[in-house]
């Protein structure tokens, strides 16, 4: 089941307080950044996070059970978010964004050859 438009504004709206917040639609869900880093994504209307040594730190002294669930199946379990807990999503998000390294550049496409050059 895909997730829906309105859950994902919900989610954006609840994480407004983030200035780098960004998504991206891929396969009817949708993968969440913060500071240009994947930090979790949407998954049948279900906010997943990656479980990171400060989100399981926040989230426990949160007082929360750390339920995790795979987004689809076959894949590794992350922590479903409380999104009703605006405060706590907002500093888990970024704590995430701060474990996680800083994202790889893209390689250099090939330059392609001209018409009637054979590749090398």
């Amino acid at each position: 089941m895909a997730s829906t438009k309105e859950y994902l504004d919900f989610v954006r709206e609840q994480l407004a307080d983030l200035d780098t917040i960004g998504t991206r639609a891929m396969m009817g869900e949708y993968i969440l950044y913060c500071d240009g880093k994947v930090v979790g994504g949407i998954y049948d209307d279900r906010l997943l996070l990656k479980p990171t040594k400060s989100a399981l730190r926040l989230m426990r002294e949160a007082g929360l059970e750390l339920p995790t669930e795979p987004p689809y199946e076959g894949a590794k379990e992350m922590l479903l978010a409380d999104v009703d807990r605006r405060e706590l999503l907002c500093r888990t998000v970024q704590a995430i964004a701060d474990d996680l390294p800083a994202p790889k550049g893209k390689a250099p496409r090939p330059e392609k050859p001209e018409k009637g050059e054979r590749m090398k």
